[in-house]
C-alpha cells in the first residue's frame, strides 16, 4: 500500500477523482481550516491577559507578536517546495505539530512569566502556522478547481467560524478566571488529534502542482521535471501574482489588525473588561463567517473585481467607525462593518493566485507570503502608534492599505483562457 505522503503526490488526470473523493477532500478542508481559525482565536482574544501577565506595554506586546511574524514570513516562501516535494499531507501535519509545540513552549511561558520563552513559541508557532495555512490553501484551490464554483470563501468561513467559537471560548475562559496555559494545553490536545484523524482525506496533488503542461515534443507526455523545480522562480517575476499579492497584503493587514487590536483596542480605549473586548473581537469573526459562508455566491454573480471592491468599502468604513465611536455600542456597528468588508479579499486573492492550476502551489505560496508581510510589519507599527496616540487611533492608519487594495482590485479579474 502506497504511504499516505506518496498518495499526495499521485500524478493523475482530474477526471481520475470521483465527486464523492471531492466531497470528503472539501469536508475534511473546511475542518483543517476552522482547527486554525480556532487555535489562532484562542490565542488573539486572550493577548490583553498574556500582555498582562508579561507587564509588557502594548509597543513591547507588539514587538512580542512580531516574532511570531517573522517566523511564518521566513517559512512561508518554502511552502510551495516543501508541499510538492512531500505532499499536502505531510506538510499541513508539520504545520500542525508544530503548533502543538509551541503551545507547550506559551503555556511554560506564562506559568513561569517569561517573554524569552513566550517569544520563541511564537516564532514556533509562526512556522508552524506558515505551514499549516498556505498548505490549506493550496488544497483548498484544489477542490475548488475539482468542483467548478467559488468554495474558497467557504473554507475560509470554516475559519472564521473557528475564529469565532475560540473567541467565545476565550471570553469565556477569561470571564472565569481560567489560567491560559490550561486553556492552552487543552487546545493543543484536540489539534494533534485532528492532525492525525483529518488530513488522510486530502485530494491527490494533481490540479494544482504535481500535473505538468502537455509537451508538444513527446507525444503528450508529461513536460520535463526542471520545469516544476523553476516554478517558485517564476511566479515571483509574475506580474499578475505580485499585484494580486499587493492586494492581499492590504487585505491582511485589514483582518490582522483586527484578530490582534480589537480586544486589546476595546479595554484601552473604551475602559470595558477584558470578557468585553474578546466579545468585541468575537462579534468582528462572526461577522467574517458570515460573509465567507454566503460569499462564494456573491463573487460568481457579481465577479472577482466587483465584490472585492464592495468589501473594501465596508472595511473602510467599518474601521473608520470604530476607531472614531465614543461609545461601546458604536465601536460594534464599526467592528461588525470592518469583518464583513475583510472576510472575502484574503480568499478570492487565494483563488485568483490559483486561476492557473498547474502553478497554483508556487503562486498561492508567493501570493501568501506578499500578504504575511502584513503580519510582520503591523504588529510593532501599530503598537509603537498606539503608544503615541492610543490604539484605536493608530488603527486609522490601515485605511492606506485597504485604499490601495481598492485601487488595484481588477488585478484579481480570472485571465482569459
Amino acid at each position: 500500500m502506497t504511504p499516505e505522503g506518496d498518495q499526495n503526490l499521485a500524478v493523475g488526470s482530474a477526471a481520475s477523482v470521483d465527486r464523492a473523493t471531492v466531497r470528503r477532500a472539501a469536508i475534511a478542508t473546511f475542518i483543517i481550516f476552522a482547527t486554525n481559525g480556532f487555535i489562532f482565536a484562542s490565542w488573539a482574544a486572550r493577548i490583553p491577559a498574556v500582555t498582562q501577565t508579561l507587564g509588557l506595554s502594548t509597543g513591547e506586546m507588539g514587538l512580542v507578536l512580531l516574532v511570531g511574524a517573522i517566523g511564518s514570513l521566513c517559512s512561508m516562501p518554502l511552502v510551495g517546495p516543501i508541499s510538492s516535494r512531500v505532499g499536502i499531507v505531510r506538510t499541513v501535519r508539520l504545520g500542525g505539530l508544530l503548533a502543538v509545540i509551541a503551545g507547550g513552549m506559551l503555556a511554560l511561558g506564562l506559568l513561569i512569566v517569561s517573554v524569552l520563552l513566550v517569544a520563541v513559541g511564537l516564532a514556533v508557532f509562526g512556522i508552524g502556522i506558515a505551514l499549516w495555512d498556505v498548505g490549506q490553501n493550496i488544497e483548498g484551490a484544489d477542490v475548488e478547481h475539482r468542483l467548478g464554483r467559488t468554495v474558497m470563501p467557504q473554507f475560509h468561513a470554516g475559519f472564521s467560524g473557528g475564529a469565532f467559537l475560540g473567541a467565545i471560548v476565550g471570553a469565556g475562559l477569561s470571564a472565569l478566571g481560567v489560567p491560559l496555559p490550561l486553556h492552552l494545553a487543552a487546545i493543543m490536545l484536540t489539534v494533534l488529534v485532528i492532525m492525525v484523524l483529518v488530513p488522510r482525506h486530502f485530494l491527490p496533488l494533481t490540479a494544482h502542482s504535481a500535473a505538468q503542461p502537455e509537451s508538444p515534443n513527446d507525444g503528450g507526455s508529461p513536460a520535463p521535471e526542471r520545469k516544476e523545480r523553476g516554478g517558485a522562480r517564476a511566479a515571483w517575476t509574475d506580474v499578475r501574482t505580485l499585484l494580486i499579492g499587493v492586494v492581499v497584503l492590504g487585505a491582511t493587514l485589514t483582518e490582522g489588525a483586527g484578530n490582534d487590536w480589537i480586544a486589546k483596542g476595546s479595554v484601552d480605549g473604551l475602559g470595558t473588561s477584558q470578557s468585553g473586548g474578546a466579545a468585541l473581537f468575537a462579534l468582528f469573526v462572526g461577522a467574517m463567517t458570515l460573509a465567507r459562508w454566503f460569499g462564494g455566491r456573491i463573487i460568481d454573480r457579481l465577479g472577482r473585481v466587483v465584490a472585492l471592491r464592495l468589501s473594501m468599502v465596508s472595511a473602510l468604513i467599518g474601521l473608520a467607525v470604530y476607531s472614531l465611536a465614543g461609545s461601546y455600542w458604536l465601536a460594534a456597528i464599526g467592528a461588525l462593518l470592518w469583518g464583513l468588508g475583510a472576510a472575502l479579499a484574503f480568499p478570492m486573492g487565494m483563488s485568483a493566485a490559483s486561476d492557473d492550476p498547474r502553478h497554483a502551489a508556487a503562486r498561492v505560496s508567493v501570493v501568501a507570503t506578499i500578504g504575511y508581510i502584513a503580519f510582520l510589519a503591523g504588529p510593532p507599527f501599530l503598537g509603537f502608534l498606539g503608544d503615541h496616540l492610543g490604539l484605536r487611533h493608530a488603527l486609522l492608519a490601515i485605511l492606506v492599505p485597504i485604499a490601495v487594495s481598492l485601487v488595484l482590485a481588477g488585478a484579481t479579474r480570472k485571465p482569459p483562457v
